[in-house]
């Protein structure tokens, strides 16, 4: 967690603040010492206050759950080609509880229609 931050403040530089929960990867001694010495202040959002990161928390743990915890990626590229799968599937197909369990944006004949002939050429 520490390197990712110190290359993500190498190439973008240092904040004035790190806004994060109070899960147990942002509150481990060894990361509040080094971001002190860094500069930025951490600011915590408030336990149970989820309009601070709910849509956030929301996605992150069904990303997690449904896709990130059933693989193995062996590479950068094979990670981002099962997250794209991921993606258009969690958008396109699986119904959205918030949304009367139809998903955001479903699949159109439109679409079928577009991809169908370049699914028939790869054969």
């Amino acid at each position: 967690m520490i390197e990712a931050l110190a290359d993500a403040m190498c190439l973008h530089g240092i904040p004035e603040h790190i806004r994060c929960d109070n899960g147990p990867e942002m509150i481990s001694k060894a990361l509040r010492k080094w971001v002190t010495k860094t500069g930025p202040q951490i600011q915590y959002i408030a336990p149970g206050s989820p309009w601070e990161n709910g849509y956030c928390e929301s996605f992150s743990g069904k990303l997690r759950d449904e896709c990130l915890r059933q693989e193995i990626f062996y590479s950068l590229r094979e990670a981002q080609a099962v997250i794209d799968l991921w993606q258009n599937t969690y958008n396109r197909v699986r119904p959205h509880s918030s949304l009367g369990y139809r998903p955001p944006a479903p699949v159109s004949f439109s679409d079928l229609t577009f991809r169908l002939p370049m699914a028939t050429t790869m054969q």
